[in-house]
């Protein structure tokens, strides 16, 4: 019988391995992990993750600087409403038929 079908071969072979070797794979791994995280994060609205990292920084700068506790607590839920507003009213204004995103 041949070390391919022998049960005790569990080393795998060269295509298995892919083309680069491992090396290569881990590059690939890395890659995929990278785009699935920003896909996530970002996906088609970085206005979002942009302004959560804005309002989390807005909160940590005033609890730093010795704020009151009740204003750090009332400035977080304003501001990540404006920024669900703003998100609301870009998406809105691409979903106009007729008018066209000057990105693009």
């Amino acid at each position: 019988m041949s070390p391919e079908g022998s049960p005790e071969n569990n080393e795998p072979s060269a295509p298995e391995m892919g083309k680069g070797g491992p090396v290569a794979v881990l590059r690939r791994g890395a890659e995929a992990f990278g785009r699935f995280w920003w896909d996530f994060l970002v996906g088609e609205t970085p206005e979002l993750l942009i302004g959560a990292v804005v309002a989390v920084g807005a909160a940590a700068l005033l609890v730093h600087s010795g704020a009151v506790r009740a204003v750090v607590v009332g400035s977080l839920p304003v501001l990540v409403v404006g920024i669900l507003a703003l998100s609301t009213l870009r998406g809105r204004a691409r979903a106009q038929p007729g008018k066209t995103d000057p990105r693009r």
